[in-house]
């Protein structure tokens, strides 16, 4: 049998790329998921390599949507040649069980967690310069400014929350953490 696998790391990604080339590839059953691949306890992931057995192929779009380090890569793609179980990779090709095969493998798997790192200095890079500006803060930044916040907040006082949330588009949560952080 032929399975297919998929992953992004956010939910805001989209998984249909990878989706259609997994089916274009024929695979029986795809799996996919939305989670990070900083975690090695990834559900779907782990359902699909249980139920592979010897003569299945294990189809990825990419070899870093099934490990984001070189040691699991390494580790999940020896098991697998180990019951038997090929490995396809869409944009590299069907891995081998040989020497030159391995090696392709390591190489490939030191290249995207070199990669994924390079993207992580960069962003504490960034980070850290954005930090040393004056108005930098920390987080998601504000939805409503004090100014529209301040009248809601006088809106209250002639209006229910119900009434203010509709005129201002401000939550009624978001109105009674501010009404809390004047008290």
């Amino acid at each position: 049998m032929k399975y297919g696998y998929c992953r992004v790391s956010t939910v805001s990604q989209e998984l249909e790329v990878q989706l259609q080339a997994l089916e274009k590839e024929n695979c029986d059953k795809i799996y996919s998921e939305k989670f990070t691949g900083t975690k090695t306890d990834r559900p779907k992931l782990n359902e699909v390599l249980s139920l592979l057995q010897k003569g299945d192929t294990l189809v990825v779009t990419k070899l870093d949507r099934l490990a984001r380090n070189t040691v699991e890569g390494i580790e999940i793609v020896k098991d697998l040649f180990s019951r038997g179980v090929r490995v396809h990779v869409l944009n590299v090709g069907l891995l081998e069980d040989t020497t030159m095969g391995k090696f392709f493998l390591t190489t490939l798997l030191a290249v995207a967690e070199m990669e994924r790192n390079l993207i992580v200095e960069r962003t504490q890079e960034g980070k850290a310069i954005a930090k040393q500006r004056d108005d930098f803060r920390e987080g998601r930044p504000k939805k409503f400014s004090k100014k529209q916040i301040q009248h809601a907040l006088q809106l209250l006082v002639t209006h229910s929350y119900k009434e203010v949330e509709q005129l201002t588009g401000i939550s009624k949560s978001t109105l009674i953490r501010a009404k809390r952080a004047t008290i």
